[in-house]
Order: structure tokens, then C-alpha cells, then sequence
């Protein structure tokens, strides 16, 4: 499986591959992936906002 497309998955822009083997450990890691991947495009968005638009 492609990088971007468990990136896809995991943003819930694309559907998950139903022969994906799962478990408890899986969804585990999948959950934390997500949160880490959304935590760092909220940051890349804070990042761009200062750079852009706090200029002193």
C-alpha cells in the first residue's frame, strides 16, 4: 500500500482496503497516526499564518 493512499485513509478521504488485516493494535496505531498526522497540519498552517501575516 502507497504512502498517500494510507495518508487518504487515514484524513478519511479515501475508503480503507476491507482485506486489510485488523485488530486492536492496528486501530491503535492507525488512531495515533491520524492524530499526529492532523496535529502536524495544524501546525504547518500555524507556521504559514506567522510567516504570512504576523510580519513585525
Amino acid at each position: 500500500m502507497g504512502i498517500l493512499r494510507q495518508i487518504a485513509e487515514y484524513l478519511y478521504l479515501k475508503k480503507k482496503d476491507p482485506n486489510a488485516p485488523t485488530n486492536s493494535y492496528i486501530r491503535a496505531m492507525h488512531s495515533i497516526n491520524r492524530i499526529s498526522i492532523f496535529m502536524f497540519i495544524v501546525g504547518i498552517i500555524i507556521i504559514l499564518y506567522r510567516l504570512f501575516f504576523k510580519r513585525h
